[in-house]
């Protein structure tokens, strides 16, 4: 059964998870911006891997879900460092990150530092450099002055409230980008995304596949699929996936 808790992440703020012990490898499951570990995604993965038995841990970052912080004061490398304090306290052995469009880039950030550890990577309408690529890049000149004079624009969402964009979002996004070099990322990899996402452009699911040194990588595109990719018919696509994954970590019976 899964056991739900909260951990000090060294200053106070209390970060939120969910534990699902079982057989090794961990699936790691990363939301994205404003997502938690409630989300439809997380919720499909935690039950396909309690049916199977497989070790699961999912988490929100601070400021998101039910942990503390305030999403503003967030950045990508905070929440790198969030993942990576819990997955140190929570998890031992080798890991399957499943990455949900920000959660993407964490988790190809957090493979950097795991190494080894790191046995197979899935993407979900993965978003690396998105404070670049997809925000800044498309921000009219008056917008960019107002963020950086002001320290903070918002901007209209579809999902909700008006999301709060940062400049030290933008600056620290810069400092973290992964697209501008080679990544190295030796397990097997699978990109999942839809072509009709209206927030991350199913191209950069194949920018990020040829950025990858690694000869394990296959991308689905959904012709359908939007950028949440929650449909039932999605959530099949994503738990076959990982049932793949795991095969092969079995000898192949998954």
């Amino acid at each position: 059964m899964e056991q739900f808790g909260r951990i000090d992440r060294g200053d106070g703020v209390m970060l939120a998870f969910g534990d699902l012990a079982g057989a090794g490898p961990t699936v790691v499951f990363l939301p994205g911006l404003r997502s938690d570990m409630t989300g439809a995604k997380a919720q499909a993965v935690a039950g396909f891997c309690e049916q199977r038995g497989q070790a699961m841990l999912r988490l929100d970052y601070s400021g998101h879900g039910g942990s503390d912080g305030r999403f503003e004061d967030g950045t990508i490398g905070v929440w790198v460092r969030d993942a990576a304090c819990v997955i140190e306290a929570v998890t031992s052995g080798p890991l399957i990150l499943v990455g949900s469009s920000m959660g993407g880039w964490i988790a190809l950030l957090l493979a950097r530092s795991l190494g080894a550890r790191v046995v197979g990577f899935i993407g979900i309408a993965a978003a690396p450099d998105f404070t670049e690529r997809l925000m800044w890049q498309s921000m009219a000149p008056a917008e960019r002055r107002r963020l950086e004079t002001a320290g903070r624009l918002e901007v209209p969402s579809e999902y909700g409230a008006p999301l709060v964009i940062t400049h030290a979002l933008i600056e620290d996004g810069r400092r973290n980008l992964v697209l501008d070099g080679r990544l190295l990322l030796p397990c097997p990899v699978r990109l999942l995304q839809g072509q009709c996402d209206p927030d991350v452009p199913w191209e950069t699911a194949l920018t990020l596949a040829r950025a990858i040194d690694g000869d394990d990588v296959v991308t689905v595109l959904i012709k359908d699929g939007d950028h949440r990719l929650s449909r039932p018919r999605d959530l099949a696509v994503l738990t076959r996936t990982l049932s793949d994954l795991l095969g092969r970590e079995d000898g192949g019976k998954a």
